[in-house]
C-alpha cells in the first residue's frame, strides 16, 4: 500500500475544492474523476447562495425558513450555525474574486426563491453563480502550491483498518477503462463527491454523480441518514436530454409561470405561494400534469420576455440546444432528481461515525436540510462544512506539514467497467418505483432487482457503489411509513408527528429490510 502525508479529499466540487484551501499551507490531495473544474454538481448550480445579506433580513429569519422547509426534521442547531456563518462565506467568496452581481451602490443583487421569506439568493450573471464559484475555486487551487490534483482518478473504496479509516482506494480512467485500484494510506480522508441523482434516470446532475462516494461510505460501515430525502426539481427541461438542463428557480423568482398544454396557471390551486411553493409541493403537481398527459411547461414571456437571453444565458443556451424559444413558447418541464438532502450521518464538524473520515457537501448528512432542502442552501452547506472540516483536521492534528511530497501513483490496466445496461436498469427501476410519488408495492420490488443487479455486478466496484446508495434510498423509503417533504408514499398520503424525526441506517440494515421483502414474496 502506498502511504502519504497528504489530507486526501475524494471529489473536486466546490465541497473538495473550499476543504482544501481551508487546509492551507497543509499539504492535500484532491482526486477528480475528470478534469478540474469539469463534471462538478457545483458548476451546475444556477440560483446562487442563500445568505442574509439584505437590510431587513437576519440569519434568524433565514434559519426559520430552514425550519420550515424541512418539514419538521431540521436540526434547528444545525441551522442556526450554518445561516449565522452564511454572510461571512459571501464576503470570502467576494475577496477571492467571485463577481457577484452588485447594484449600482455595490451592494448584492438579491434573488427570490421558494419558500424563503424574501430575496435572499445571492447571484452572478443571473444564472451562473455556480460556474463562476467554481472558476473562482479552481484559479485559487491551482495558485495553492499544498494542493495537488490528480485528475482522471476515481475513489473505489475506503481501506479501514480496526474501525478507522486509514485510507482510499483508487483507480486510473483512460478513455472510458477503469485500472486496477490501488490503496493509498493517509492521515485523513474528506469525501466530498456528490449526492446521487444520477441513480435516476431524469436527473439534473452530471451523469457521473450516482451515489457513489455514498455508497462507498456505507460499504466501509458508516452510519447513513435520512436517506429517503431525495429533492426533485419541478423544473428540468423535459427535451430529451441526459442530464436534463435545468430552468433555474430563479425563473420563477422573476415571475415565471408554470402551465400546462391547456395554458392553465396549475399551481395557483396546489399552494398560497402557488409557482414560489416548496419544490416538493411544486414537483408533485408538476408530475402530476406529466401524468395526465397535460405537458407541464415553464413560461417566460410575459415575466421576463426577450431579456432571458441576456438575464439567464444558461437558461437560453439549453433551449437553443433544444430548438426551443423561450421568447415566443413556453419551456417543457418534469420533476427530475436534484439533490440528495440524505447521506453520510455527519456531526457538527462534519465528522462520520468511522474515525479518520470527513464529509461535506451534498455526500454528507448534516441535519440542515430536513425533509426538503431550502432553495440555494445546498451550496451554502457545503462551504460552511468544507471549512468546518479543515479546521476540526487541523485541530485534531491529522494534517501532514508542508514538506509532503506530491503522490504518484501508476495504474494498471485490468479494472472492471460498469455494464452499461445494468446501470440503465438501476436508473429505470429506481425512477419507476423510489421517485417523486413511492409505495410500498414498488419500493419491495425495487429491492428485490436491486439486490438482484448487486449480485450480477458483484465485480464492479462503482455499481456496487451504486447499488448501496439505491438499496439505502429504497429501504429507508420502505421503512418510512408516511409522507413528509421531498418523500411521499401514495399509501400514507399524511405526515404522521410520531415520525418528525431524522433516519439512520447502516448499509447491513438495509439489506435485511431487502431480505424481508424477500420473504414477503
Amino acid at each position: 500500500m502506498e502511504r502519504t502525508e497528504r489530507v486526501v479529499i475524494v471529489g473536486a466540487g466546490l465541497g473538495g475544492l473550499y476543504a482544501a484551501l481551508s487546509l492551507a499551507p497543509r499539504p492535500v490531495l484532491v482526486i477528480s474523476p475528470e478534469t478540474l473544474g469539469e463534471g462538478a454538481s457545483s458548476a451546475w448550480a444556477q440560483g446562487g447562495i442563500a445568505a442574509a445579506m439584505a437590510l431587513g433580513d437576519s440569519p434568524e429569519a433565514h434559519a426559520r425558513d430552514t425550519l420550515s422547509a424541512g418539514a419538521g426534521t431540521v436540526d434547528a442547531a444545525i441551522a442556526a450555525l450554518v445561516t449565522g456563518a452564511a454572510p461571512g462565506h459571501i464576503l470570502d467568496l467576494t475577496a477571492k474574486g467571485t463577481p457577484f452581481d452588485r447594484d449600482a451602490e455595490g451592494g448584492y443583487i438579491l434573488n427570490n426563491e421558494a419558500a424563503h421569506s424574501m430575496p435572499r439568493v445571492v447571484r452572478v450573471k443571473g444564472d451562473q453563480a455556480g460556474r463562476m464559484i467554481m472558476e473562482t475555486l479552481i484559479a485559487a487551487v491551482r495558485a495553492t502550491p499544498s494542493v495537488q490534483v490528480m485528475e482522471r482518478v476515481v475513489a473505489q473504496g475506503l481501506v479501514v483498518e480496526q474501525g478507522r479509516v486509514v485510507g482510499v482506494e483508487l483507480a486510473g480512467l483512460t478513455d472510458g477503462r477503469v485500472s486496477r485500484k490501488r490503496a493509498l494510506r493517509a492521515p485523513a480522508v474528506v469525501l466530498a463527491g456528490g449526492g446521487s441523482g444520477g441513480l435516476y434516470a431524469m436527473t439534473t446532475n452530471p451523469p457521473r454523480i450516482r451515489g457513489q462516494v455514498m455508497g462507498m461510505a456505507a460499504r466501509a460501515g458508516a452510519e447513513m441518514a435520512d436517506m429517503e430525502f431525495v429533492q426533485f426539481h419541478p423544473t428540468a427541461m423535459d427535451v430529451g436530454l441526459d442530464p436534463a438542463p435545468l430552468a433555474t428557480e430563479a425563473l420563477r423568482g422573476e415571475g415565471a409561470r408554470l402551465v400546462n398544454e391547456r395554458d392553465e396557471f396549475f399551481m395557483q390551486d396546489e399552494h398560497p405561494q402557488a409557482d414560489l411553493a416548496p419544490r416538493d409541493i411544486v414537483a408533485r403537481a408538476v408530475f402530476a400534469q406529466s401524468q395526465a398527459g397535460l405537458r407541464p411547461m415553464l413560461d417566460t414571456r410575459e415575466a421576463i420576455g426577450p431579456e432571458i437571453t441576456t438575464r439567464f444565458p444558461a437558461v437560453s443556451e439549453a433551449c437553443a440546444r433544444a430548438g426551443i424559444d423561450p421568447v415566443r413558447t413556453p419551456i417543457p418541464v418534469a420533476a427530475a432528481a436534484h439533490y440528495h438532502m440524505g447521506g453520510v450521518a455527519t456531526d457538527v464538524h462534519g465528522r462520520a461515525s468511522l474515525p479518520g473520515l470527513w464529509v461535506c457537501g451534498e455526500a454528507a448528512s448534516t441535519g440542515l436540510h430536513g425533509a426538503n432542502r431550502l432553495a440555494s442552501n445546498g451550496v451554502l452547506e457545503a462551504l460552511v462544512f468544507a471549512r468546518l472540516v479543515a479546521a476540526d483536521i487541523l485541530s485534531s492534528g491529522r494534517a501532514g506539514d508542508s514538506t509532503a511530497p506530491p503522490v504518484t501513483l501508476d495504474f494498471a490496466p485490468g479494472g472492471a467497467s460498469c455494464d452499461p445496461q445494468a446501470v440503465a436498469e438501476l436508473r429505470r427501476i429506481m425512477t419507476t418505483h423510489v421517485g417523486v410519488r413511492r409505495t410500498g408495492d414498488g419500493l419491495r420490488k425495487a429491492l428485490l432487482r436491486v439486490a438482484e443487479l448487486t449480485r450480477a455486478h458483484a465485480d464492479c466496484p462503482d455499481f456496487a457503489n451504486m447499488a448501496a446508495t439505491a438499496t439505502l434510498i429504497a429501504a429507508s423509503a420502505f421503512s418510512r411509513r408516511e409522507s413528509r417533504g421531498a418523500h411521499w408514499r401514495d399509501d400514507f398520503p399524511t405526515s404522521d408527528p410520531a415520525q418528525a424525526q431524522r433516519s439512520t441506517i447502516m448499509l447491513a440494515g438495509a439489506e435485511r429490510i431487502a431480505e424481508t421483502c424477500q420473504e414477503m414474496q
